[in-house]
This record gives structure tokens, sequence and C-alpha cells, in this order.
């Protein structure tokens, strides 16, 4: 079960400026939870390695014993489009030529090593985030990170990239394990410890964005809009399915809602 605490890394003093939606009322700032993986940081490269990486040693495990297994290499956007549509990993293993004990070994392999050191070294930023954020923070926005990732995995790399400052708190999860199994319940955890910390969320003045259906449902069960991102691992067929109170590309694309447009868009955006 994740747990987490917040982490205070404001410096100095904030103002709400214009024209952060001109209809929010100057003493109650906008605040956005936001999720890491999908949103912040791209992990495509890392969760597909680690698929190879899997099925190389239970390919390797089997040939040991004489065995040469049918092994069916996905491309990457062959596996990447699964598991945007949320295929299970099962079937991935199955498609990919596993069969029975295979498949478990494949399983418990790629939960083992998704979090090596060397693997987390392939996610990257997404496009336009420092851009986002600094569009965020500038107008007075209070932003905090809700994720499942490991908490001081995520603080080590907003620091890295010179982010952490921008955050009001860093929400996130003491066992590594969780942010793969992706469980709703978690990240609702998360969210309403997130939100009982800062005692004055208005509702109407906060949302949830995030790339999961964890982060929808965490949103809707803390009554809190939600934001949809299709730039992680949900496609936006997938992510309908949900009813976000919005679906954007990408969290530049969100900020720049948040900022400017305010309530005068249609519900839902590519």
């Amino acid at each position: 079960m994740p747990s987490g605490t917040a982490i205070d890394s404001r410096q100095g003093n904030r103002c709400n400026l214009l024209p952060l939606s001109t209809k929010r009322q100057a003493f109650s700032p906008l605040t956005v939870f936001c999720d890491f993986d999908g949103p912040i940081v791209d992990v495509s490269d890392r969760y597909y390695q680690t698929y190879q990486l899997g099925l190389a040693e239970v390919q390797a495990n089997y040939q040991a014993t004489g065995i040469t297994l049918p092994i069916h290499l996905l491309t990457k956007e062959q596996f990447w489009q699964m598991k945007q549509n949320r295929v299970p990993d099962i079937e991935i293993a199955m498609r990919s030529g596993l069969s029975g004990a295979e498949i478990d070994l494949f399983l418990l392999r790629v939960v083992q090593i998704v979090n090596q050191p060397t693997l987390l070294d392939q996610d990257y930023l997404q496009p336009g985030v420092r851009w986002a954020l600094t569009m965020l923070h500038n107008q007075g926005a209070r932003l905090v990170l809700v994720t499942l990732r490991c908490q001081q995995q995520a603080i080590q790399i907003l620091n890295s990239h010179g982010l952490l400052s921008m955050f009001s708190g860093i929400w996130g999860a003491q066992d590594q394990g969780v942010a793969y199994l992706n469980h709703a319940d978690h990240k609702t955890q998360l969210l309403t410890e997130a939100i009982a910390s800062f005692g004055d969320i208005d509702p109407h003045t906060a949302w949830m964005v995030g790339d999961t259906e964890a982060d929808v449902l965490a949103g809707q069960a803390t009554d809190i809009p939600t934001i949809a991102l299709t730039c992680g691992i949900r496609s936006q067929t997938y992510l309908k399915k949900f009813e976000p109170t919005r679906i954007h590309s990408d969290l530049l694309s969100a900020a720049h809602y948040l900022v400017y447009q305010g309530e005068n868009l249609p519900l839902a955006v590519s």
C-alpha cells in the first residue's frame, strides 16, 4: 500500500496573476494535482526494454535446458499500442510466443526489473513539460505531484531537471512496484491524503491531471474535475470510457487551457 508525505519545495512568495481564468477569484488559486509517469516523464522506452529483457531472460532460461521457445518479439509500436489500450501483460506474453509457466516467469521478471536504475535512466521529460510547469507556476497555480512512482525517485528526477521548486508538495509511493501495477485505489488514497494535507482546497479551482484510468477515477472519487492526457500509457479511446472532464494531448495543452481559456472551450479536446 503506498504512502506519501508532503515535501515542501516552495521558494519565495507567489502571486495569482492574470490571465489565470478571469472567472476565478483571486483568493482561491488554482490547484493542479498532477501525475508523474506519462504527463511529465515518458516511460515508453523503459517499458519496452523491460519487455525485451523479460522475453530474452525467459528464452535463455529455457534454452539452457535444451528447449527453444517460439519467441515473437513485438515492435515498440505494437507493444505500446497494446499498453495504451490496457491489453493485459498475460496477453502480451501470449502474443509474443509464451505459454503456461513461461508466462509466469516473464511476468515475474518484468516486475522485478522494470525499476532497475539502468532502465530508469531511459525515462525522459515529455516535450513541453518545462514550459507547461513554468506557465502554471508563474501564474500562481499550486502544483502538487501525486504519483504511484517511488517518492524519492520522483523528487530526484524533478530536482535533476530544476523543476522541484515549482511543486508545493510531492506525494508518492514507498513501494517501487506500485507504479507498474497502477491500481486506482492506491492513487485515490494518495490524492485524498494530499488534499487533506492542504486543508483549503476548493474543488471548483482544483484539477487532477493524469494519463490513466487511475488518475481519472481518483479525481472522480474526491470530487475534483479531471484532465486525461493521451501522451502517456493510455489511448484517447480507452480514456474516454472513464468520462474525464476533459481530454488533452499533453501537459502543455492542458496548461494552456487552465491558464488562458477557463471554461470557454468544449469539455473535451484532443
